[in-house]
């Protein structure tokens, strides 16, 4: 079980901190919720304790994973053979499996294709969305402001 100011990450929504554990009763039925303020969209949502582990909520990954994260970001290829629709698709999958590794895999594949081509709505919204969620964690990890962290994540994109 976590604990109030326990770092985690929320699939699809990125780094949060647990402000408060609350007992609430809801059509008769009380359980224990996680009270959790999302950094990055400013925002506080409530999640029953019971649904952490079904919604892959997990701690922050180690200092050294990010690390690993950060300096294996270019390795591997990028399937380009899929349309942009099924590309999508398994972009969302890589997203809400809360796996580091595979939010960053979603940057790096969408970033070389920026490289050749001009991104759609769509494919920019996308990337937009997995940097915030990858940037979330990096500042709760490395315990640096936001503009750091951004600016550690361009550097490392724009290695190669």
């Amino acid at each position: 079980m976590f604990q109030i100011g326990d770092k985690i990450f929320y699939p699809m929504q990125g780094g949060c901190v647990i402000t408060a554990i609350e007992e609430r009763d809801i059509l008769g039925e009380t359980n224990l919720y996680y009270i959790m303020n999302i950094l990055h969209r400013n925002m506080q949502v409530s999640i029953p304790v019971d649904k952490i582990e079904t919604l892959g909520i997990r701690p922050i990954v180690e200092p050294d994973l990010l690390d690993n994260v950060l300096t294996t970001f270019h390795n591997g290829e990028t399937d380009t053979s899929c349309r942009d629709n099924q590309r999508y698709r398994r972009d969302i999958v890589k997203l809400k499996s809360g796996d580091i590794y595979e939010g960053a895999e979603v940057i790096r594949d969408l970033v070389r294709i920026a490289n050749r081509k001009k991104l759609g709505i769509t494919d920019k919204n996308m990337l937009d969305n997995a940097r915030q969620i990858l940037l979330s964690e990096v500042v709760l990890v490395k315990d640096i402001p936001l503009e750091q962290a951004s600016d550690l994540l361009d550097q490392v994109i724009n290695m190669h």
